[in-house]
């Protein structure tokens, strides 16, 4: 069980983080593939992965050349701050400071966009270029989140494998559906992966300074348990802070 805990939440943080984020790549290249054509769309999202792949290929390795206790430390810090970033976010949205992210909406929005350039020569490149845009934009962060969470501990084999089975999963259900992923409770994952990465960066910063940690691996659930109630704390403290009939903007 011991040797289950890191790998097991290395695949689960993984996984989650990358399913939200090809959600959102997703949510583009189908709004691409209905209204234009699927050409343009799948055509930028192949460009888009093999650029992603490149860069993997060309900066993965060197990884191996960086000392165990600095890529803890500077992958730690960096997802302390990504992890941050995304909790903010859900903390806000948790509270009704800022709106829920709607894939519907997100889908309308670019759905119109693309209407409004129809009538553009260029309208097939425009389209190719929407895909390729947010593909390579929510892929550029799941290449991060799987080596950040992989590579201070050697997984990044299984960091890989979560965020294959969100792609593939995301891609089965999508083509199936032909429609938004509306329901995936994407806000609510996205607090989760906030929280999975902030206590990630908390754990591998201690560690990359030299900290030993009561219980070893099994003080991420620690960690990740003092955050969770800093941040309900924190989305309690907004909602009875706001201004009465404040709305989400």
């Amino acid at each position: 069980m011991h040797d289950l805990t890191p790998i097991l939440s290395t695949v689960t943080a993984s996984f989650l983080a990358s399913f939200v984020e090809v959600v959102e790549a997703f949510t583009i290249v189908l709004a691409v593939g209905v209204t234009r054509s699927w050409r343009p769309a799948l055509t930028g999202a192949a460009l888009a992965l093999a650029v992603l792949a490149a860069l993997v290929v060309a900066f993965g390795p060197l990884l191996a050349l960086v000392p165990i206790t600095v890529l803890q430390f500077v992958v730690g810090v960096l997802l302390v701050l990504f992890g941050m970033r995304w909790l903010r976010k859900a903390i806000l949205r948790g509270a009704g400071i800022i709106a829920l992210r709607d894939e519907e909406l997100a889908f309308s929005k670019e759905t119109a966009t693309l209407q409004q350039q129809a009538s553009d020569r260029r309208a097939d490149y425009l389209a190719g270029l929407a895909a390729f845009k947010a593909v390579l934009l929510e892929g550029v962060e799941v290449v991060f989140i799987v080596i950040a969470v992989g590579a201070a501990h050697g997984q990044t084999l299984y960091a890989s494998l979560g965020a294959l089975a969100a792609f593939i999963l995301v891609m089965l259900i999508g083509l199936a559906v032909h429609r938004p992923l509306a329901r995936v409770p994407e806000n609510a994952l996205k607090f989760i992966v906030g929280l999975m990465l902030t206590s990630f960066g908390v754990f591998w910063t201690g560690e990359g300074l030299g900290a030993a940690w009561p219980g070893e691996d099994f003080a991420l659930l620690a960690i990740f348990a003092i955050v969770a109630l800093a941040s309900f704390a924190m989305v309690g403290w907004l909602r009875r802070s706001a201004p009465a009939g404040e709305t989400a903007r």
